[in-house]
């Protein structure tokens, strides 16, 4: 995997099948989003408690639903705990980096 550092700080990793990065997850958020970063990680904001795995299941989803890929294709690594986790994402590695970059920049996006 080639790895790729934005200006912003947001870290991400391309191979030919996809790409992979790392996520700061905010369970129980008023309000789902996904976007800037903390520190090297794009931020997620999910309404699910961190409770048997449904904050897990809210990132898959969101992140799912911003990258317009199916959910099987997100990955969250099963071995993350706490806020912090490394997602793989399958797909046209191009067009997922240029999304992720954009939503690495924005503020807050849903």
């Amino acid at each position: 995997m080639n790895a790729k550092q934005s200006g912003r700080g947001f870290l991400l990793a391309r191979n030919d099948s996809g790409v992979a990065f790392w996520i700061h997850v905010t369970p129980r958020s008023r309000r789902p989003a996904v976007g800037g970063t903390h520190g090297d990680a794009l931020c997620v904001a999910v309404k699910e408690p961190p409770v048997d795995g449904a904050a897990n299941h809210g990132c898959v989803r969101a992140l799912a639903e911003v990258l317009d890929v199916k959910q099987s294709e997100v990955d969250l690594d099963p071995g993350s705990t706490g806020r912090r986790k490394r997602v793989r994402v399958e797909g046209d590695p191009a067009s997922l980096s240029a999304r992720l970059e954009g939503l690495a920049a924005s503020p807050r996006n849903q």
